[in-house]
């Protein structure tokens, strides 16, 4: 793409730049390389976020911060998370502009400019750079991530204010954005979400002035996407939490999703023990007993993979933390099959239904026990 001519408000503009990396040696020196060059139009400021790599990625962006002092180095250690390192960067930015691009590459240098110029000239609070946009060029995604990628941007489209309906990327990690105007909503962001850019737009509830621009997304030179399971996870609580208005919790939205999965293990596992006994539910707990403790286990193993994985349990702990997770989960495991036994009995339900009735009892003790006792965390 042809870069534009810088316009003339941006000659002395002040621009933070804000680069998350883990694990990114390979790519962060040819990209600040690129990127130290547009000094010669804006005061800049480029601030590496670092989670602490194991590959060395920071202790080379603190070698060639002693001979570039536009280069800013913030390691962090014991914190960790793609959400939260764009926060704390936006909120350790001095500029009067802070642009959030990725540091493996895939995202063209060249595209700075472009998103200044747009800020500038449609008095915008906020610009996003789309990789669907009609005149973007996708050289760096996959088929099927680019398929997961659309699908995704319209379901968010669907969840966020209408006001943001032109938008044609909500997954973006390319935006630019004036701090003076943003700070209170990116203070409001949950880190735990999937997207930072997602989480401002829906905590900013059409409020910003937004527009985007095409990008050219480029394929990674070094080490492997972070995409993984727990990511798309992210987005469903993402939806699941913006179509709730934001009045439940993240956490506890996960927890219940998890808790619905135990539900579809509790009762499989039932049917199948009643199919292969032949025995009726009523007056044999010990088969109600055995599927309820095999949906907590289930329920258990997901939410330490998933819900709670910011804490997640491993080795020796993790076998310590099923068994808290269980002590926890026995008062109203106890009721769980209680509930179920005397609907059964009174003929005020058929087997199915006196299941699911005691299933619901457990689901708030179950998680506010199981946060603070297994996972430690309020």
């Amino acid at each position: 793409m042809p870069e534009p001519t810088p316009p003339s408000s941006t000659a002395r503009l002040r621009l933070s730049i804000v680069l998350p990396t883990y694990n990114e040696r390979g790519n962060i020196e040819p990209l600040l390389a690129q990127l130290l060059p547009l000094q010669q139009h804006v005061d800049l400021e480029i601030l590496v976020v670092d989670d602490d790599s194991a590959d060395g990625t920071a202790e080379l962006v603190r070698r060639l911060a002693h001979d570039e002092p536009a280069i800013r180095l913030i390691r962090r250690v014991g914190r960790a998370g793609l959400a939260s390192a764009i926060k704390e960067g936006l909120l350790d930015a001095s500029g009067d502009v802070a642009l959030v691009m990725d540091s493996d590459g895939q995202h063209e240098p060249g595209a700075v400019l472009r998103a200044l110029q747009a800020l500038q000239q449609g008095d915008l609070d906020l610009v996003i750079g789309s990789r669907f946009h009609p005149e973007a060029e996708i050289h760096g995604l996959s088929g099927r991530r680019e398929t997961g990628s659309t699908w995704a941007n319209a379901a968010a489209r669907r969840s966020l204010p209408r006001s943001f309906g032109h938008l044609s990327d909500y997954m973006s990690g390319f935006f630019a954005l004036r701090l003076e105007a943003a700070l209170p909503l990116i203070r409001a962001v949950d880190v735990n979400g999937f997207k930072f850019l997602y989480e401002l737009l829906a905590v900013s509830r059409g409020r910003l002035r937004a527009a985007d621009i095409p990008l050219s997304f480029q394929p990674r030179s070094y080490g492997a996407s972070k995409l993984d399971l727990a990511v798309f996870w992210d987005f469903l609580i993402s939806i699941l939490h913006s179509l709730s208005l934001r009045l439940l919790p993240r956490r506890a939205i996960s927890f219940g999703l998890v808790g619905a999965s135990g539900v579809l293990v509790q009762l499989a596992m039932t049917q199948l023990l009643l199919g292969l006994t032949g025995r009726p539910l009523a007056g044999n707990q010990e088969l109600a007993l055995v599927g309820a403790l095999t949906a907590a286990s289930s329920n258990y193993l997901i939410n330490n993979a998933l819900t709670f994985r910011f804490a997640r349990l491993r080795g020796l702990a993790l076998l310590q933390g099923l068994l808290k997770f269980l002590l926890v989960s026995s008062l109203p495991l106890a009721a769980n099959v209680g509930v179920a036994q005397v609907l059964v009995r009174l003929s005020y339900a058929d087997s199915l239904s006196a299941q699911l009735a005691g299933i619901l009892v457990v689901f708030v003790w179950n998680y506010a026990a199981s946060s603070r006792f297994v996972w430690n965390t309020p």
